[in-house]
């Protein structure tokens, strides 16, 4: 845990101008804290408080006394309790704040609204790949799944043989060939487990994904998981663009990597024949995630990503927010705005289930924050959570989904899933999410094939520092720019790149590392 500060007074006249009078943001009438724009020397003042320890960037200092105990308030709401007496003026943080159990109020569908849905002859458009099954998808790719980690190495293979031989040259409108490969498939429970099903529904909805024009599945043969099954459940048969094959049944590896060439050689021109057209933004399905977060996360970028995830609901469009740990002290603020009780109460219900999961793994779920977050300023799950919330707007929750589970709602909807950033947007992409928005606060390098993922920085050093992988810089929040503003920004940018403008992870190749489906249950 971080010590108290006890740095010494810096005497006014030997501070500039900036120093005396830092810049901090009061985020709620309630809050008996301010947030540092600036850092914050001793002996500073900021709303007539004097700094009586050092507050770095993105930290918290007290404005009022609070007793040993009390609840701490940052966006009007509880984020932990003091742990020791607090003075006025002092640094706030691991040292002096911590979580303890208080009571939830838990009220369900009384914020619900009508939101404004635009006729679809007033929507904007983007364009995209219409799908014999009538979705639309942001890219085209050709997918080489596993239905275990025996075909790893076998899938990955394959895809590189095609990768460089230049076939592709011929066929500019295939993004690549890509192996989605994992750890699990057998050592597992198989019917009946919620493991198990979770990762059919993430291998099925990877095949089926409007940005994968053909895919390819290679299993072992004697796996848990066993290709017919997954195709029987979800009621597929092979065809031109969705082809099976196992290792054992095809010869060994030499042959399956033949074989596996051959076939995606002859599936690669009814790929390449879709071409994009013009479609209205209601067929956008937005990933909405954050990792690395700060204490500008809550501040800047979530609370833009926020409003741009409004201005999509307004389309007709569909914004999925997850990490189901990090809603962890926000959800009764998601269960006001469920559209009924039932949507409400399966929201709690995922919380609970959460509560236990990690019980039974000697976990708790205030393990989070990392590390990195706690440098950037959040202190507990609680203040990190009701800043990743602001990623969902404003709109009505209309939907709560498991983990991969087919979004069928639009608007504003849920998916469980962990609170780790590639795990979690392998669930949301086999939900159906065809562009991923991602924002940080400490810096980020991920990406998330078959889906694009745009960066949006929290603050200005960030972006300038990691500028090569950042799409948006929304540091300049803290600098006079307006949420709306820059809300309308990074909705101006998903329509681009969901019609193809290629996102900085994009261009570095980011997106073959992160399929990352949540493993459940016990390894046997």
């Amino acid at each position: 845990m971080a010590p108290p500060d006890d740095s010494p007074v810096v005497p006014m006249n030997q501070m500039s101008e900036r120093a005396k009078t830092p810049r901090v943001l009061r985020l709620h009438a309630d809050d008996n804290l301010v947030v540092s724009i600036d850092p914050i020397l001793p002996g500073a003042v900021a709303e007539g408080v004097t700094a009586i320890s050092r507050v770095p960037k993105g930290h918290k200092m007290a404005t009022v006394e609070i007793a040993d105990g009390a609840p701490i308030l940052k966006f009007g709401q509880i984020i932990g309790f003091a742990t020791a007496p607090i003075r006025p003026g002092e640094h706030i943080h691991t040292h002096n704040c911590a979580v303890r159990e208080f009571e939830r109020e838990y009220r369900f569908a009384e914020a619900a609204v009508d939101e404004h849905i635009l006729p679809e002859a007033e929507r904007r458009t983007f364009e995209g790949y219409r799908r014999q099954s009538g979705r639309v998808g942001t890219r085209n790719y050709v997918g080489i799944l596993t239905s275990v980690n025996c075909s790893a190495s076998v899938a990955r293979f394959i895809a590189e043989a095609v990768n460089r031989s230049g076939i592709l040259d011929d066929y500019p409108t295939i993004d690549g060939v890509v192996p989605f490969v994992h750890g699990s498939g057998c050592g597992m429970a198989g019917k009946g487990s919620e493991g198990y099903a979770a990762l059919q529904r993430t291998e099925w909805g990877y095949a089926k994904h409007p940005n994968i024009g053909g895919a390819l599945m290679v299993g072992l043969g004697c796996e848990v998981m066993q290709i017919p099954e997954l195709m029987e459940n979800n009621r597929i048969e092979e065809r031109e663009t969705f082809r099976t094959m196992t290792i054992q049944a095809t010869g060994g590896t030499r042959k399956t990597i033949e074989r596996g060439i051959e076939v995606i050689r002859d599936m690669l021109p009814t790929v390449a024949a879709v071409k994009r057209e013009t479609v209205p933004a209601s067929e956008l399905m937005v990933a909405l995630q954050c990792g690395g977060s700060d204490g500008y996360s809550g501040i800047t970028a979530n609370p833009a990503l926020g409003l741009a995830t409004d201005l999509l609901v307004e389309q007709g469009g569909t914004g999925v927010l997850a990490e189901t740990p990090e809603i962890y002290g926000a959800e009764h603020l998601l269960t006001r705005r469920a559209a009924t009780r039932e949507i409400g109460e399966k929201l709690v219900e995922r919380i609970h289930w959460w509560e236990d999961y990690t019980a039974r793994n000697d976990g708790q779920m205030d393990n989070n924050p990392s590390p990195g977050n706690k440098a950037g300023g959040l202190t507990t799950i609680l203040e990190k959570s009701l800043g990743a919330a602001a990623k969902g707007g404003t709109t009505t929750l209309r939907g709560v989904y498991l983990y991969g589970e087919p979004v069928t709602a639009r608007g504003f909807v849920f998916m469980d899933s962990p609170g780790y950033d590639p795990a979690s947007v392998t669930g949301q992409v086999a939900s159906g999410c065809n562009v991923v928005v991602f924002s940080t606060g400490r810096g980020s390098a991920f990406g998330f094939k078959p889906s694009p993922s745009i960066k949006l920085a929290t603050n200005n050093d960030t972006y300038q520092r990691q500028e090569e992988d950042m799409d948006i810089n929304c540091g300049d929040i803290l600098d006079g720019v307006s949420i709306e503003d820059k809300g309308r920004q990074i909705f101006e940018e998903i329509i681009a790149v969901a019609s193809g403008r290629r996102t900085k992870s994009e261009q570095f190749g980011y997106g073959d590392n992160e399929f990352v489906p949540w493993q459940i249950g016990a390894v046997m």
